[in-house]
């Protein structure tokens, strides 16, 4: 039975993939639409761990922080889960991220629920017209949220799979819109390792691919008050309200494919490399690069790069070609420990640091609880 139910699982996920890859766009990586896809706030990673090494663990995330990259490393989840973070995004600019999120395991071979919130603040914004350029003496600001239900299983000991939904809801002012999107993830791990490490604290070297879709859905569009221009009327010269339409904007999809290679160096010393390529619709595709250290499951150092054309320009003012505030860097650590001697409850901090060219860069702060 558990046999069929995977060969099942693996057509049923590729023709999904298939049928997804056939409504994305054909011109995939191309910077011209930059600029022509709106929730690109879906793009920022908000979670500590994974951006620390350039968001590159597409293959090898684990836990609630897979639900950004790729959902179906939630299926590695064994118990209750709780995650914060604060994201300060281009220290000076006052925009801040929150994300919370909650993951559970629902019981053996019944797979992982999770919840994920994201909250994305600009701050207080000083209100101009074309009347009073120099401001109105009001403010507004910016909010977008999202809200992410997910699951995901192991079908197998190789093969894990996973599903978010998410709910959009962006608003500025008196103008808002909303939608939904949704991502689906696979990962596939394979033991390649020396069979005769069986020493407490070794544990087999592993292979792990994986592939993502994210950002599926239909495209979303502007309504509210904000939207409303009071002219005057050229007939009976009197005011008169017109409601303006906007245009509809679509999702910025992307697909992930990774690849991540696991090594025990010695006893409690793991050494793990990612690598992941991520196509995007609506700008320049990305290769990612990252490393992590792990020592006996209590600290974790990673670093990461991300590449794309055009990202070691020169910036003399404002460059066309340069379509990205990132640099590429990013480093961060993870430290962990259990709330008590021989304990199953973990309580962890979590910090990255992502360099920008402007602004003091990117700064994630997190804090994970394991019950």
């Amino acid at each position: 039975m558990n046999s069929f139910i995977t060969k099942t699982f693996k057509v049923g996920s590729l023709a999904a993939f298939v049928f997804a890859l056939s409504c994305l766009p054909l011109q995939a990586g191309n910077e011209d639409r930059a600029g022509s896809a709106g929730s690109t706030d879906l793009l920022i990673n908000p979670w500590a761990r994974s951006s620390g090494w350039a968001s590159s663990n597409t293959a090898i995330g684990r836990g609630l922080e897979s639900e950004f990259l790729n959902v179906a490393g939630l299926a590695f989840t064994d118990r209750t889960e709780l995650l914060f973070t604060h994201t300060r995004w281009l220290a000076g600019s006052d925009i801040g991220i929150n994300a919370f999120g909650f993951a559970q395991n629902l019981g053996k071979n019944r797979g992982v629920l999770g919840l994920s919130v994201t909250s994305l603040g600009s701050g207080d914004i000083q209100e101009t017209t074309t009347e009073q350029p120099e401001g109105t003496g009001s403010v507004y600001s910016v909010n977008n949220l999202n809200l992410g239900i997910s699951y995901a299983k192991s079908f197998s000991k190789s093969i894990h799979g996973g599903v978010t939904v998410r709910l959009i809801n962006q608003a500025i002012a008196n103008v808002s819109a909303a939608g939904f999107a949704i991502d689906a993830g696979i990962i596939y791990k394979t033991s390649i390792g020396n069979k005769k490490k069986t020493a407490p604290g070794y544990g087999e070297d592993n292979l792990h691919f994986g592939i993502t879709l994210k950002n599926i859905g239909p495209r979303m569009i502007a309504t509210g008050d904000g939207l409303t221009v009071k002219n005057e009327s050229p007939i009976f010269g009197a005011p008169v309200s017109q409601q303006q339409r906007s245009a509809e904007y679509e999702m910025p999809a992307l697909m992930n494919i990774g690849l991540a290679y696991v090594q025990y160096l010695a006893k409690k010393h793991k050494v793990t490399t990612a690598f992941n390529f991520t196509t995007n619709s609506f700008t320049k595709d990305q290769f990612l690069l990252g490393l992590e250290y792990d020592f006996n499951s209590m600290l974790q150092l990673r670093g990461g790069y991300a590449f794309e054309t055009g990202i070691f320009g020169e910036r003399d003012g404002v460059q066309a070609d340069l379509l990205n505030a990132f640099t590429g860097p990013s480093a961060g650590f993870t430290f962990e420990s259990p709330l008590k001697k021989e304990g199953r409850t973990k309580i962890g901090v979590d910090y990255t640091f992502r360099a920008t060219y402007n602004f003091s860069g990117v700064h994630t702060f997190g804090v994970h609880l394991l019950l």
